[in-house]
């Protein structure tokens, strides 16, 4: 089967709050922002007839699908683990249905009221999403914040890397907040003195490398290149989609080759074969910053940029929107604008496609979305302006 061109249609979201604090339950929060995107698509919700997302989201399709009226429901679909390394996972997995013709519309959610369930940011979880850590917690290492720490300590060892590079992905993300009004952090600037004076978390990172805590939802509407002819939204065409790992992707063995890194190097070389791309192609990035130090080894398995030469790359000036090498979090990200579990971040990838970003970088070409770096599985996405 010749597989159809496909792109997204329509991206929409909730209101964000602080975690804990949303008005209304994460359901809602979800049928929010999947009606949103129906608007901005021009669709009408009920000709929605597959629903994607990931990262163990609470909000089944079925139920989706009956709240919102619908009159078929083709595909449902969720990510096994990964986090956010899922988003851009679950775009491709509505790529490969309404490619296939297993559905017409797909639409990409992620929902979360930490308020109404459990908060991600403390440790003590419980069940299986604790396997994972079972080895780990008697010496002290309770949350990912502590293992993503150990893997970039590790690089910075390896490579030479300065806190500068940190202090860079963080400032540049509440710069470009400050010019989204639906951002956490808008109105609400960060200094180099604030970012150095600011607590330890888990050294190298302060307070302000790690995300936010939010309530809210995102989703994205999936549909062929034939279709989106028929609705009022500027489509932003998927080039490619990708996901994956490296052998050993949760490993905490500091002699294991993989250690630091943030296992997106094999799902690159996917990505962008399967594009026809190289990484020199790519216009503007929205890289998903659970922790800072995520972004920077990403960034370099990614090709975007080589580890040796992380301190001049990484700086505010190339990071920036306005003439930056390489633009960077437009919206602010999951440090400033919300964290959404990273579909935010697809949301602003399309929004910079579609030339309608409040930090607009000239000319968008090509968007790219990197989603969870050191999670597993890990993925990416890349969106172009023509088909």
């Amino acid at each position: 089967m010749r597989a159809r061109p496909t792109c997204i249609v329509g991206v929409g979201e909730s209101s964000y709050y602080k975690h804990g604090k949303s008005p209304v339950t994460e359901f809602a929060l979800t049928c929010a922002a999947v009606l949103a995107a129906a608007k901005d698509a021009g669709l009408d919700p009920r000709d929605l007839d597959g629903f994607a997302s990931y990262a163990a989201d609470r909000n089944e399709g079925v139920r989706l699908a009956a709240a919102l009226g619908v009159r078929e429901m083709n595909f449902s679909n969720v990510v096994w683990g990964g986090g956010g390394g899922g988003c851009a996972a679950a775009v491709g997995n509505a790529m490969a249905a309404v490619s296939a013709g297993l559905a017409r519309y797909v639409v990409v959610y992620r929902g979360l009221a930490q308020g109404q369930f459990e908060r991600y940011g403390v440790t003590g979880d419980t069940g299986a999403r604790a396997l994972r850590w079972v080895n780990w917690r008697p010496y002290g290492m309770a949350a990912p914040v502590h293992s993503v720490a150990l893997k970039f300590r590790r690089f910075m060892h390896l490579h030479g890397t300065s806190q500068d590079a940190l202090a860079a992905i963080s400032l540049t993300s509440y710069d470009h907040a400050q010019r989204n009004p639906r951002a956490m952090m808008y109105g609400r600037p960060l200094t180099r003195e604030q970012y150095d004076a600011s607590r330890w978390i888990a050294e190298p990172f302060h307070l302000y490398d790690c995300c936010q805590e939010n309530d809210g939802a995102a989703a994205v509407i999936v549909t062929t290149a034939e279709r989106a002819r028929d609705l009022s939204a500027t489509p932003a065409y998927i080039a490619a989609a990708a996901q994956g790992n490296q052998p050993r992707p949760l490993g905490a063995d500091g002699e294991d080759r993989y250690f630091a890194s943030s296992n997106l190097r094999p799902v690159a070389e996917r990505l962008f074969a399967q594009a026809g791309m190289t990484p020199a192609d790519i216009d503007v990035a929205q890289v998903y910053e659970n922790f800072t130090g995520g972004v920077v080894m990403a960034l370099v398995d990614g090709g975007l940029c080589a580890a040796d030469e992380v301190n001049e790359f990484v700086t505010e000036k190339n990071l920036s929107w306005s003439g930056g090498k390489l633009p960077l979090n437009t919206s602010g990200g999951n440090l400033a604008e919300a964290y959404i579990h990273g579909l935010e971040l697809v949301n602003e990838a399309v929004r910079q496609i579609r030339g309608e970003s409040t930090c607009q970088v000239p000319d968008v070409q090509t968007s790219l979305v990197i989603g969870g770096p050191t999670d597993a599985p890990i993925s990416s996405l890349i969106l172009t302006r023509e088909a």
